[in-house]
């Protein structure tokens, strides 16, 4: 993704956001690209090639909280109607009437929220790894893991506790090898027992513990990913993404959110990681298929880091979903 081709837009309340983007050829519809956790736009790194060169238009930002975007610690400025206004000021500022959005892992959370906040806006819509999510206005944290813990024999949203408590951006800082290591394990089963489970990841990083890198990553995949997302103040303002779910906040946000709305009208594709531990497939295939009537679903028997591993396939399901009949008649 060329440097040169990345600006930045100052939304209606103040916050800078860098993103990089690239005009449409042929017609061809705009992409909105949405990451997760914790990555910035150039994790799109081995989508927007292939899209480009399928004519898409591309505005890929980095998240509030991420990379060359503002920071803010505050978690209340991490409300989902807030930064869904934020992303309409940047197409706004691109000309970008309709687009196609697509998420990941947060960012399909995101993308779920703006499509329930703007769906004029939206021509589709795909979450990757991370299904669509309710916009729930009762949502119990300390509830939610301990049902999901009696369900899979094992917890997979424990470690929010830890991304929630005050100085964890700074042990994150302090042990970006482990971190690194144990978000990208060779073996995704090592979540687990290692990463999900309440007070595990924690003790991971205290120990300093680190295993080898999978295969589709590099040592300067590593040293990039470390230089974008610790600079100035750190993870601090992206885990404000979890503290919006561990507080009260996303509820009382959500309740701006019409009933009428909280099924998708628009096209929807969903890639489901069938070995995620976080993430599971079959849940949020269950929601998909309940709450997006045009759907269409394929699986992968790979982890959460789907669209660096199966780029490829990903890659070509994606640009057959986008060509086909569905959104053909937008």
């Amino acid at each position: 993704m060329d440097s040169s081709s990345y600006k930045e837009a100052v939304t209606r309340r103040g916050f800078k956001y860098s993103y990089f983007a690239s005009a449409s050829r042929s017609s061809k519809p705009t992409i909105l690209l949405l990451h997760g956790f914790p990555m910035t736009s150039r994790d799109w790194r081995k989508q927007v090639p292939v899209l480009q060169e399928a004519g898409y238009g591309i505005i890929a930002p980095d998240c509030l909280g991420y990379g060359g975007t503002d920071k803010p610690t505050d978690p209340t400025k991490y409300k989902y109607s807030e930064m869904a206004a934020d992303l309409v000021d940047i197409l706004d500022a691109e000309k970008a009437d309709k687009v196609v959005v697509i998420g990941y892992d947060w960012g399909s959370t995101m993308t779920s929220r703006f499509a329930n906040y703007y769906p004029e806006r939206c021509l589709a819509l795909a979450f990757l790894v991370l299904g669509y999510t309710l916009p729930y206005t009762d949502f119990n944290y300390p509830a939610a893991v301990a049902a999901t813990e009696k369900m899979l024999g094992y917890a997979p949203f424990g470690y929010w506790a830890f991304f929630s408590e005050e100085g964890a951006s700074e042990t994150i800082r302090e042990h970006w090898d482990s971190f690194y290591s144990i978000l990208h394990p060779p073996d995704a089963a090592v979540w687990k027992t290692d990463f999900a489970p309440p007070g595990a990841l924690k003790a991971w990083l205290l120990a300093d513990k680190k295993g080898p890198l999978p295969a589709y990553l590099t040592e300067a995949d590593k040293e990039n990913a470390k230089a974008a997302l610790l600079s100035g103040s750190g993870l601090a303002g992206a885990l404000s993404w979890y503290k919006v779910m561990t507080t009260n906040i996303a509820n009382e946000d959500n309740k701006n959110i019409p009933p009428e709305r909280h099924t998708v009208q628009q096209p929807v594709f969903f890639a489901a990681a069938t070995k995620d531990c976080i993430c599971i497939a079959a849940t949020y295939k269950a929601i998909v298929q309940k709450l997006c009537p045009n759907n269409t679903i394929r699986a992968y028997e790979k982890d959460h880091w789907l669209s660096l591993d199966n780029p490829e396939e990903l890659n070509k399901d994606l640009l057959e979903w986008l060509g086909g009949a569905a959104l053909a008649k937008l």
